[in-house]
């Protein structure tokens, strides 16, 4: 190999080797605010400008600067030079930093980020190599002794970072998955299996008045939350009973789990729902490997396969004729699957 292939060779390698930096940079950027600080300027910033709003100790502006560097570098951040008046430059918000911003009745998606970064799942990622050397314990488990369901109710901090994670996965996609209103035609009673606070299953309610919504999930998630409300909550185990309704909503929850305890959770799921001619059918959000041709697409579904590797035991993310092996064997007779929800489908299941 040429001397130029194995120093190009090398750059890549490095760019793979310390990638980990960008998750990071955008770890301090949310936690520092820098978001909002310009959001709230209403127009773009210089480095003194945010340096002041975001208090930080007067020798830290170069560093400031060096973290503007890579944020700007990575898309995160954009940067305006305007050479002809030989002003500072001005930093100002793209299309993926205002997703972490803090406006009303707009979600933002700063839990979701925070929570995949914290130290919880991050120390998790370092067992992987071990966990592939052995095949005993879980990566989450060599981290912290524990499953990351026993984990989430074990630390009541914890547990709320992560179901505020959720919660913001849920209320940014609502609104996306409403639009897709031909799927729940024909329903008048939904569950919402796994629902967390109910941000998606309210959205649903409010869309659809006629669908009775019920979120289950577990005592230490819904067992606070109002019962009188727009949605009921249930607390209980899918893998034991699932109240009956015409269809079962399941947003991100078969990931986290091996093809065996998602078939069981879809065993159940057709035990609960309406024959198919009364609008029966298990509507399915998650991603399908392979659905979209586009390359960064494709690039977030492995990397998130790689994230359930780490944090849940058997949790993987997969391709269609694995999830249509799992609906035959659970008894199920056809799907649709619907493509259009970022690396997300809607995937309708039929008895």
């Amino acid at each position: 190999m040429e001397s130029p292939d194995m120093l190009n060779a090398e750059v890549v390698l490095w760019n793979q080797t310390f990638s980990f930096l960008k998750s990071m940079t955008l770890k301090y950027a949310i936690e520092l605010d820098i978001p909002n600080a310009i959001h709230n300027h209403g127009q773009p910033m210089t480095l003194y400008e945010l340096h002041d709003a975001l208090s930080l100790p007067i020798n830290n502006k170069p560093n400031l600067w060096r973290l503007l560097r890579v944020l700007t570098h990575v898309g995160f951040l954009s940067v305006h030079h305007n050479t002809a008046m030989d002003t500072e430059p001005v930093y100002d918000l793209t299309p993926i930093s205002r997703l972490v911003i803090n406006k009303p009745n707009s979600s933002s998606l700063s839990p979701f980020v925070l929570a995949m970064l914290d130290f919880a799942f991050v120390k998790s990622s370092l067992h992987l190599g071990d966990r592939l050397k052995q095949d005993k314990l879980e990566t989450f488990e060599m981290a912290h002794g524990c499953t990351l369901w026993d984990f989430t109710g074990r630390s009541p901090e914890f547990n709320t970072l992560f179901n505020d994670a959720m919660a913001s996965d849920s209320s940014f996609l609502s609104d996306f998955i409403i639009k897709h209103g031909n799927v729940f035609q024909g329903i008048s009673s939904l569950v919402d299996v796994g629902g967390g606070s109910g941000s998606v299953s309210m959205a649903i309610a409010k869309a659809f008045p006629n669908i009775q919504c019920t979120v289950l999930d577990l005592p230490h998630v819904v067992g606070h939350l109002p019962a009188d409300g727009l949605v009921k909550f249930v607390s209980g185990d899918m893998f034991s009973n699932i109240p009956p309704a015409d269809a079962i909503f399941l947003k991100w929850i078969l990931h986290d789990w091996a093809d065996e305890d998602c078939i069981k959770i879809l065993q159940r799921c057709k035990e609960a729902i309406s024959p198919r001619d009364a609008g029966g059918k298990v509507i399915i959000v998650d991603a399908v490997i392979g659905s979209v041709s586009s390359t960064t697409y494709r690039e977030s579904q492995l990397l998130f396969d790689m994230m359930m590797m780490t944090v849940c035991p058997g949790g993987k993310e997969r391709d269609e004729d694995e999830w249509w092996n799992m609906f035959k064997e659970a008894g199920f007779s056809s799907y649709r699957i619907t493509a259009n929800l970022g690396i997300r489908s809607l995937i309708e299941v039929y008895p």
